[in-house]
C-alpha cells in the first residue's frame, strides 16, 4: 500500500510541476490555447495519441470488444494506428496547420466559421461541440473507480475529486504547453505500462501458447458453428468488429480535440517525426490494450454478471489484474490515471476555448459595437470555463455512479459519432475542395447530429433503429459518417460557392514556395 501511495504522489508532483514550469507560455489566448504553434513532434505526438487514448479504452473498449470478438479485436489498435494515426497525419497534419494559421483560427468551430464565411456555422459547430463533449469528459471517471476500490479502498467520490483537482490546476496553470508536456509524460507512462500489463497476463496464464489455446475451446454465442471463434483471424462477428476499426479510427478525423493537435505543429520537420511516433505510439498502446482485452473469456469465472446474466464489461479488465503483485497494480493505476487525464485534459481545453473564442467573444463584439475582449479578459473566461467543464464532468461522474442513471453512459457512446459525423466530412472537404459549399456544411452537421439522436431515442425506448445492425452506436456513427463523406460533395455540386476570389486567396497559402534540402526533394536539371 505503501508502494501504491508513494507512485501516486510523485505522479501527483511531477504534473502540477510541469504546470508551474509551463506558466509563462500562457500568458496570452493564443500562448494558453496554441502554446503558440510552436509545439514540437515529440509532444505533439504524444499529446495526440494520448488524447486519443483513454481509461475509456483500457477498462471500457478492450473489455468490452475483447470479449466479444477475442483476439480479432487487436485488429482495432491496428486500425487506430493505421488510419487513426498514420494517415490522419498523412492527410490532415500539414493542411490544416496552413489553413488554421492563414484563417487565424484556433478551433474547429472557428474554421468552419472563417473557411465558409458563416458566423451561423460557427456558432452550430460550437453548440455540437458543448453538447456531446461533456457526457465523453463525465465518462472518463469511469474507469478509475473499479481500479481504485479494488488498489484502495478509496471512495469513487474522492478519486474523482482528486483526479478533477489535479488536471485543473495543470490545465489552469500551465495551458497547452502544460498539457502537452504532462501528456508526453503520461504517454511513456502508458506505452511502459501496457507492455509490462500484457506481459503479467499472459505469465499468469502459463504463457502465451498455453493462454491461446484455452481461449480457443471457449464457444461463442454469436457463433457457435466457429471452432476456436475467440482465436481466429476476424473473430466471431466481422462486420461488427468492422464498424468499431471504422468509428474509432476514421472517426478521430472528426473530434475537435484530436484535429486540434496540428493547429499547434512547429514545422515540417515536426509533422515527419510526429507521424511516426503518434502511429508506433497507438500500435503499442492501442494495440496492447485490445489484445489485453482478448484475453477477457479466460476470466468468465470472476467477472460481474447483471441480473438478465450479461457481462459487466467494466469488470473485465480489473478481474484480469486483481492476481498482479502489488508493483504491478500501482503501475496499472498510474497508467489509467495518466490514461484519463490526458484526455481529460485535452477535452476541457477543448471546450473552453471553443466557447470562449467562438460564442463569447463574437457576442460581446456584436452587443457592444465591435469592441472586442482584451486578451486579458479572454484568458480569464477560456481559464474559468475550463475549470467549470471539469467540475461539471465531475459532478455528472458522481450522479451517474450514485444513482441509477444511465443515460450518460449511453449518451458518451452516441457522442462520438455525432462529433465525427457532423464534423468529418466538411472540415476534410474544406481542407482539399474549394467547391464545398456552406450549404454542404449544414447538411452533415443536421445530418450527423440527426442520425446520432435518433439512434439514442430508439435505444432508449426499446425500438430498432433503422435495422438491429444499425441500433448499435457504433454503427449509427460509421453510417453517419459515411453519409456526410456522400452528401456533403452531393450538396455542393448543386450549390454555389460564394467569394470564390476569397476561397482561392485562403488556398494558396498551400502554393507558397519554401526552400528545402535535396534529401528532401530532388532538383531537377533539366530546366
Amino acid at each position: 500500500m505503501l508502494l501504491k501511495i508513494l507512485l501516486l504522489v510523485f505522479f501527483f508532483a511531477v504534473m502540477v510541476a510541469v504546470g508551474i514550469y509551463c506558466r509563462r507560455t500562457a500568458t496570452n489566448v493564443q500562448g494558453f490555447v496554441l502554446a503558440g504553434r510552436n509545439v514540437g513532434s515529440w509532444l505533439t505526438a504524444f499529446a495526440f495519441g494520448t488524447s486519443y487514448f483513454s481509461a475509456v479504452i483500457f477498462v471500457g473498449y478492450a473489455g468490452q470488444f475483447g470479449w466479444r470478438y477475442g483476439l480479432a479485436a487487436t485488429w482495432i489498435g491496428i486500425g487506430n494506428a493505421l488510419i487513426g494515426s498514420l494517415l490522419a497525419w498523412r492527410i490532415l497534419g500539414r493542411r490544416t496547420r496552413l489553413m488554421t494559421q492563414y484563417l487565424h483560427s484556433a478551433t474547429m468551430p472557428d474554421f468552419f466559421g472563417r473557411r465558409f464565411g458563416s458566423n451561423a456555422l460557427k456558432v452550430a459547430a460550437s453548440v455540437i461541440v458543448f453538447i456531446f463533449l461533456i457526457p465523453y469528459t463525465a465518462s472518463l471517471y469511469n474507469g478509475l473507480s473499479r481500479l481504485f476500490s479494488m488498489a484502495f479502498g478509496i471512495d469513487y467520490l474522492w478519486c474523482v475529486l482528486g483526479m478533477a483537482v489535479l488536471t485543473g490546476v495543470y490545465v489552469l496553470v500551465g495551458g497547452y504547453m502544460a498539457t502537452a508536456v504532462n501528456d508526453f509524460i503520461q504517454g511513456l507512462i502508458m506505452l511502459v505500462g501496457i507492455v509490462a500489463v500484457i506481459l503479467s497476463v499472459l505469465n499468469g496464464n502459463g504463457g502465451f501458447t498455453a493462454a491461446v489455446e484455452r481461449l480457443s475451446q471457449i464457444p461463442s454465442e454469436t457463433a457457435p458453428a466457429l471452432g476456436g471463434a475467440f482465436t481466429s483471424f476476424f473473430g466471431p462477428q466481422p462486420l461488427y468488429l468492422l464498424g468499431v476499426v471504422l468509428l474509432t479510427s476514421l472517426g478521430t478525423w472528426g473530434l475537435p480535440q484530436m484535429v486540434g493537435k496540428f493547429y499547434a505543429i512547429r514545422n515540417e520537420a515536426a509533422i515527419r517525426k510526429g507521424t511516426v511516433i503518434s502511429t508506433f505510439f497507438a500500435l503499442v498502446v492501442a494495440g496492447g490494450c485490445y489484445f489485453l482485452g482478448g484475453f477477457g473469456r479466460l476470466y468468465g469465472s470472476v467477472i460481474e454478471y447483471t441480473p438478465a446474466g450479461t457481462p459487466v464489461y467494466d469488470s473485465v479488465i480489473p478481474s484480469m489484474l486483481q492476481t498482479l503483485p502489488d508493483l504491478m497494480i500501482g503501475i496499472v493505476i498510474i497508467l489509467v490515471l495518466s490514461a484519463s487525464m490526458s484526455t481529460l485534459s485535452s477535452l476541457v481545453l477543448t471546450s473552453g476555448s471553443t466557447l470562449t473564442l467562438d460564442i463569447i467573444v463574437p457576442a460581446h463584439a456584436a452587443t457592444h459595437k465591435g469592441a472586442k475582449l482584451s486578451d486579458k479578459t479572454q484568458l480569464l473566461c477560456i481559464r474559468l470555463l475550463v475549470l467549470f467543464f471539469i467540475a461539471v464532468s465531475s459532478l455528472i461522474a458522481i450522479v451517474q455512479a450514485r444513482s441509477s442513471v444511465t443515460f450518460i453512459a449511453q449518451l458518451m457512446g452516441i457522442s462520438w459519432g455525432a462529433l465525427a459525423g457532423a464534423f468529418l466530412a466538411p472540415f476534410l472537404y474544406g481542407l482539399y475542395w474549394k467547391r464545398t459549399t456552406p450549404a454542404a456544411v449544414w447538411v452533415s452537421f443536421v445530418s450527423g447530429v440527426a442520425l446520432m439522436c435518433a439512434c439514442m431515442y430508439c435505444n432508449f425506448t426499446g425500438k430498432t433503429f433503422l435495422s438491429p445492425f444499425f441500433s448499435s452506436p457504433i454503427n449509427a456513427g460509421v453510417l453517419a459518417m459515411v453519409l456526410g463523406l456522400v452528401l456533403v460533395p452531393l450538396v455542393s455540386l448543386f450549390g454555389r460557392v460564394q467569394n470564390r476570389g476569397e476561397v482561392d486567396k485562403m488556398f494558396s497559402c498551400y502554393d507558397n514556395t519554401v526552400t528545402v534540402r535535396a534529401s528532401t526533394s530532388l532538383v531537377d536539371d533539366t530546366e
